[in-house]
């Protein structure tokens, strides 16, 4: 199994840097890293975990990614449920979060 974290994939680049006015930050931010170490404890499974800061850097919104195998068979809410509860924490001192998940081959 390989873990792969991703920091900036096009799709989840702030709509300024696509246009190519600033460019990519590569370097994970602390809250980001939190994310990302959480989801792992969470989800041993995971193939892919991906956490990005889209409130500019200050951590009050984030667009994350799991591609777990704990998410097989369940319905999409469920699936966000999850991430929500291993999240719970962290969402205090958030203002949004942006859930996206999956299951490894599909």
């Amino acid at each position: 199994m390989m873990l792969r974290f991703f920091r900036n994939t096009r799709q989840y680049l702030p709509a300024i840097a696509r246009r190519g006015y600033c460019e990519a930050i590569t370097e994970l931010t602390e809250g980001e890293k939190k994310i990302i170490s959480v989801l792992q404890s969470k989800f041993p499974s995971a193939t892919k975990i991906e956490a990005q800061d889209i409130s500019g850097g200050c951590g009050a919104m984030y667009t994350v990614f799991v591609e777990a195998d704990e998410f097989r068979g369940q319905r999409s809410i469920k699936q966000h449920r999850m991430v929500n509860e291993a999240l719970k924490e962290e969402i205090k001192d958030m203002h949004g979060l942006r859930i996206t998940t999956g299951v490894p081959g599909g």
